[in-house]
């Protein structure tokens, strides 16, 4: 009996589907807030055998040439993005939306920053083309057997060196090149999808579904004319004119999106797109000696965190005294990551630090409000601790995210022109402290984020490694991606139809005529 069941147990084991063995994984990985997310999930990769490799450049100031989870090539390049540029754009947004009309502030932001915009994407195009003309490099990767290239398409280059190495290819993503990664993927109707940058739900009346739509055509303009100016120039370049660089985004094997429907919006999607909405969050570890003094030092007031990101490194000097000020007449404590000058009217309350283990923090029994600039990667681990936001977005996709945390009732939303004037940080945070359906509504999103058959870490692993193992998942790609777009609209149906319904109707009309033509030569020959 002791036999058979070993017997048994072995056979379960051989037969037993296993997961995929050390595999060797390409990475393409951009800089900032989105390596810091990319870093998890590779991390993640490498503890269960996996071999990890990245391609950066010799600029890069985020990823390190040596780490214990990951090996690296560098691509020698004269420029790169880096952090003055970064730094450079928010100071250019922040100093538009303060002083100009909205109006004027939109047209900055769509039309006076596309150039900026562009030479960041050709600063990405250099690499790509060093790396391609890199023959030792190239030889090397492609003698290194990888089963497939995982990258952050925000930057255009993933796409690009998956096809020219014929690699499977998996997307960390959300953003493209100039709008949320659905837009491309997934049917998008803009009745009730709306366009980041907009200040839309997806509840809209008419003239909010018009400017939508208008936000729409310029945001795929941009995008359109970056791809020609940079992207398709490459691929004409390096793997023939014949492939089309639209076609090579559409063409991954799996998008992993770095959203959930807890904080997204109901939306159309595709078989292909796995959702890991705040696959980075986990349980807070207890926090260093002298932070969790602070903290203990709040009483039953509790504490306050303000972090504003990786790339926002101070404000201007009038809103942060305001917020200091603000903070003062608080009877909370508060820890506020900055790393400017320090304000005249900053509190004894208020301790200002360089960094903070923000996870950490947000985890604590003790935290009761988070004052925040809508990153992703903080809005997601908000929500994962039921914690509640004021928000003071900077740029980019910020507002929209905190526009979903109001629309749900677990955020109070700011403006960098507002938030200086009339006391209305002090009075939102105040808000937020003093009324209870802020926490309860953020804790019912929290409880819904965790409610899952499986941690979003997990499926995000699953599906890197269902790639592996049957080499792509082309039965999950849509049609639709190779099809034109008068197809993929049924415009040539319609105007088959069209074109036959008024046939038939001419046909209709002639007999008619004919008919009575007739009849009445009848009529006259009887007279």
């Amino acid at each position: 009996m002791r036999l058979l069941y070993c017997c048994s147990v072995l056979l379960l084991l051989i037969l037993f589907p296993r997961a995929c063995e050390g595999g060797n994984i390409l990475v393409l990985p951009i800089e900032g807030s989105h390596w810091i997310n990319m870093d998890i999930l590779l991390q993640a990769l490498h503890s269960r055998g996996h071999n990890i490799t990245i391609v950066r450049s010799s600029k890069s100031w985020y990823i390190k040439d040596s780490s214990s989870h990951y090996n690296t090539y560098t691509v020698q390049v004269e420029r790169m993005i880096d952090q003055e540029l970064i730094k450079e754009m928010i100071s250019s947004i922040i100093e538009h939306e303060r002083g100009a009309l909205p109006f004027m502030n939109f047209l900055h932001l769509t039309v006076g920053m596309f150039g900026m915009f562009v030479n960041a994407h050709r600063t990405v195009g250099e690499f790509v083309s060093a790396m391609l003309d890199d023959r030792e490099l190239m030889r090397t990767i492609q003698d290194g057997k990888f089963d497939m290239v995982l990258t952050d398409p925000c930057w255009g280059h993933g796409a690009i060196l998956a096809k020219y190495l014929n690699l499977p290819l998996v997307y960390n993503v959300r953003w493209l090149i100039a709008g949320e990664g659905h837009l491309v993927v997934a049917p998008s109707p803009l009745s009730y999808i709306p366009i980041t940058g907009s200040g839309n739900t997806d509840k809209m009346a008419f003239f909010q579904r018009v400017k939508n739509n208008i936000l729409h055509i310029i945001t795929q303009t941009q995008q359109q004319l970056v791809i020609k100016l940079t992207y398709q120039q490459i691929c004409d370049k390096y793997l023939g004119p014949e492939y089309d660089y639209n076609q090579l985004v559409l063409d991954a094997d799996i998008w992993l999106m770095r959203v959930d429907f807890v904080f997204e919006f109901p939306r159309p999607t595709m078989p292909n797109v796995i959702y890991m909405g705040g696959f980075q969050c986990k349980p807070a570890k207890p926090l260093p000696e002298h932070l969790e003094e602070f903290v203990q030092s709040s009483g039953e007031h509790g504490v306050i965190i303000m972090s504003l990101g990786t790339f926002v490194s101070d404000l201007p000097v009038e809103i942060t005294n305001e917020i200091a000020a603000a903070f003062a007449k608080l009877p909370q404590k508060v820890i506020w990551r900055h790393k400017g000058g320090r304000p005249a009217t900053l509190g004894n309350n208020t301790l200002i630090v360089d960094w903070m283990p923000q996870n950490d923090l947000l985890g604590h029994p003790k935290m009761k409000l988070f004052v925040a600039h809508g990153g992703t990667n903080g809005v997601q681990e908000a929500i994962y601790h039921g914690v509640p936001v004021v928000g003071l977005p900077v740029f980019f996709d910020q507002y929209d995210n905190l526009l979903r945390l109001q629309e749900r009732g677990a955020a109070k939303l700011l403006t960098i022109k507002t938030v200086d004037k009339d006391n209305n940080f002090l009075k939102a945070i105040q808000e937020v402290l003093t009324e209870p359906s802020y926490r309860m509504n953020m804790q019912r999103l929290s409880r819904l984020h965790r409610d899952q058959p499986m941690k979003p870490l997990e499926s995000a692993l699953f599906w890197i490694e269902f790639v592996m193992r049957h080499k792509g998942a082309a039965h999950l790609k849509a049609e639709a991606y190779r099809m034109p777009w008068y197809s993929y609209h049924s415009v040539d149906v319609f105007l088959f139809l069209a074109g036959a319904g008024l046939l038939v109707l001419l046909t209709i009309f002639i007999f008619l005529r004919c008919l009575y033509t007739a009849m009445c030569k009848y009529k006259v020959k009887r007279d």
